[in-house]
């Protein structure tokens, strides 16, 4: 009977475990929770985290006001009851996420059949439990686990586990939890001076208590001695206890001597870890800040190339970071009030810090090697297709290669340059029109207008269009279908959603069309 009841058990156990694994809702609901929970990159994470602040700091507010006030009934209400609840539903909630049950008790199960193994649901969920338990002991978990606990009021000693709430503050407070971290690199360093701190302030206690206890009125017991000797060698000296004998005044002088010495070798640890997390914390912040934008460039090396598209005017509108793995080009960047950051962009780690799921990224491949350059475009594509690339040759010969590595415009420099010298020899009128256009002078400007979904252009032929009324010429029009571009369109040829139009005139003018886009039609059309 018995032996039946536990097969049906581990029967219904089973059975839920794999109609959950397979629920399409329960792993994306799954997915959500551990998003929300722990990706920085969620953009409610933070509404979350700031939520969970406020309860802390309100709670401890309450705590700190009822001890000379009377709080409010719905106030404490709000403490007991509220702020408890929301604490242990995200206990609750960690605690789900922490393990993966059923998926191990499903695996586990997948496993015996593959092998003919015969399957023990008990086992397998005991070491899915144990790992539950492993993260229940964590500091972190326990810290949670009793910021629940003051809502049980009757027991007034259970009012001061409100201070484990604001310990929940690592955990939310980012400035906090990477001080913990930095912290955490010198484990080592850290630990070996506690132990000497330990040792030090333990011999100077037995030491004082063996000589002064009978001399001395202040100190009654070991752990008055042990008090004295932790104020002395942490150089406090709150001068309530005080050596009477010359022995003892002797055994003060040297655990003094101790403290400042080891005061100063924790100062020189923290400080080295700083130093060495300072330049890490600071790219970490520009990167997350760059990944709120909808849309960034990223310039990989900083040389003559980057340093001549940031004297554009048109350059300062867009959001960017450069990547240069020469730590000495990222301090001249720096110098120079860019936001630069040291790393190697043909990596694929590196473009998969950023957000390339949720914003529009532009690589522009800057750099003076062109293997470099190929390695950055090839790494991009395969990360995500959609980003674009612009990227720099040094000579015409190796365009295809970015071509096929999946460049969408390649630019030669060098070609350029060349071509605008001979053109300002040969044909100086010529030269300096096109000068003008290119550097905004007040003469006019080439810029691209596209067909909205829901502008007037759209549909409409070239000629229906009286782009005079503007003042501006229609150089051509790239179509969004084929991506040829028709250079002088004839009149019959019909403008389409996606379609780019290159248009010249004065800087206002095309402001005004990109403006109105002919939403008004008795202005622009024949």
């Amino acid at each position: 009977m018995i032996r039946a009841l536990r097969e049906r058990l581990e029967s219904k156990i089973l059975h839920w475990a794999l109609r959950l694994n397979r629920s399409s809702r329960y792993r994306r609901l799954r997915e959500r929770v551990t998003d929300l929970l722990e990706n920085n990159q969620n953009p409610y994470k933070r509404l979350f985290d700031l939520f969970i602040i406020f309860l802390i700091l309100s709670s401890v507010f309450i705590l700190i006001f009822e001890v000379k006030h009377p709080v409010p009934v719905w106030l404490d209400y709000y403490d007991i009851y509220f702020v408890s609840f929301v604490f242990l539903v995200e206990y609750l909630l960690r605690l789900w996420i922490s393990s993966d049950l059923t998926g191990d008790l499903v695996r586990e199960y997948e496993e015996s059949s593959a092998v003919g193994r015969e399957f023990r649901v008990w086992p397998a969920l005991a070491r899915g439990l144990r790992k539950k338990l492993a993260y229940m002991v964590t500091p972190a978990a326990i810290i949670d686990l009793l910021a629940i606990l003051p809502a049980y009021r009757p027991l007034r000693v259970l009012r001061i586990f409100v201070l484990f709430r604001f310990l929940k503050l690592l955990r939310y407070t980012r400035s906090i939890n990477q001080f913990v971290e930095v912290l955490g690199t010198k484990r080592f360093e850290l630990l070996t001076l506690l132990g000497l701190l330990f040792f030090v302030t333990l011999t100077g206690a037995i030491a004082i208590y063996v000589l002064e206890d009978m001399n001395n009125p202040a100190i009654h017991n070991i752990f008055d001695a042990i008090y004295w000797s932790l104020v002395t060698i942490t150089t406090v000296g709150y001068g309530d206890i005080a050596p009477v004998s010359e022995m003892g005044r002797v055994i003060a002088m040297v655990i003094i001597l101790f403290g400042v010495a080891m005061i100063s070798f924790a100062t020189s640890v923290i400080v080295s870890a700083f130093s060495e997390k300072l330049t890490e914390l600071k790219e970490e912040r520009i990167v997350e800040e760059i990944n709120r934008k909808e849309e960034f460039l990223i310039l990989c090396g900083y040389g003559q190339m980057t340093k001549m598209f940031f004297r554009q005017s048109e350059a300062k509108r867009y959001d960017y970071i450069i990547l240069d793995k020469d730590p000495q080009r990222v301090q001249e960047a720096l110098h120079d009030g860019y936001d630069a950051i040291v790393d190697d962009a043909s990596r694929h780690e590196t473009l998969a810090r950023f957000n390339i799921k949720g914003s529009r990224v532009t690589v522009l491949c800057m750099t003076h090697d062109d293997v470099e350059n190929i390695y950055i475009t090839l790494n991009a594509k395969s990360i995500d297709p959609r980003i674009r690339v612009i990227a720099r040759a040094g000579t015409p010969e190796i365009v295809s290669k970015y071509e096929r590595a999946g460049a969408d415009h390649v630019l030669l420099p060098n070609q350029a340059a060349g071509t605008m010298m001979v053109t300002a020899i040969l044909k100086p009128t010529m030269y300096k029109a096109i000068h003008a256009i290119f550097t905004g002078q007040n003469v006019a400007l080439l810029d691209e207008v596209r067909v909205l979904e829901h502008s007037e252009l759209a549909g409409q032929s070239v000629g229906f269009i009286d782009f005079r009324a503007y003042k501006l010429i229609l150089i051509g029009i790239q179509k969004a279908e084929t991506k040829d571009f028709l250079f002088n369109p004839e009149d019959s040829v019909v403008m389409e959603v996606g379609d780019v139009l290159l248009l010249m005139g004065h800087k206002a003018n095309i402001a005004y069309f990109r403006e109105n886009s002919c939403l008004d039609g008795r202005k622009c059309l024949r």
